[in-house]
């Protein structure tokens, strides 16, 4: 049975995306980032919670508050993408739901109402928005190269607040010169699948 989708698509979405190491200099500009939300936003979340946060490292100071701390090995990479986004999961997503689950607004005291509660769903479902965010990337047409490293406390400071935990820093842009590493293998359906 075949995929719905295109066979192009499924290659810019899937088989032939990559996580970029280099990037060209061409900027990427504000509209970009507004349609790939305006793409990813409809990804499903628990209770329509929708926690992801994006914070848009443009200016050079904040790069340059933000390169101080990713992983040594990061640094090139975050230095000299066109575009540098902080995703975070807010954890008083809660204050939303009313709006956001309308058809239940009770579902933000009823469910959400202790902290931990929040911080553990917040943290599950802005991960999923997080993979929505690098395909909506990869649909406009741009690499996206996620890192998990970094100092999360140092950037939570810097960038964010206590209601805010770090997820993830994705470099975005147009790949520049030997932008990819070589494809790592990939479980078979065998080795994932399960049927009971």
């Amino acid at each position: 049975m075949s995929l719905a989708l295109d066979p192009a698509a499924q290659d810019l979405l899937f088989r032939e995306a990559r996580t970029a190491n280099t990037f060209t200099d061409e900027p990427v500009s504000d509209e970009q980032v507004q349609a790939i939300y305006d793409l990813v936003k409809y990804g499903p979340t628990a209770f329509n919670q929708s926690p992801l946060r994006v914070t848009l490292v443009r200016s050079p100071e904040a790069r340059e508050r933000l390169v101080a701390h990713m992983a040594e090995g990061n640094r090139p990479k975050t230095s000299t993408a066109p575009l540098v986004a902080i995703l975070s999961a807010d954890n008083e997503f809660h204050e939303e739901l009313p709006a956001l689950f309308p058809h239940f607004p009770q579902a933000k005291d009823a469910f959400f109402a202790e902290r931990p509660v929040r911080e553990q769903a917040a943290s599950l479902n802005a991960g999923l928005q997080a993979a929505y965010f690098i395909i909506g990337v990869r649909a406009a047409g741009l690499a996206a190269g996620p890192m998990t490293g970094y100092d999360a406390a140092g950037i939570q400071k810097e960038f964010l607040d206590d209601d805010h935990t770090p997820l993830m820093v994705v470099n975005i842009g147009k790949p520049g010169e030997n932008p990819w590493f070589p494809r790592s293998p990939r479980l078979s359906y065998e080795d994932v699948v399960t049927t009971v």
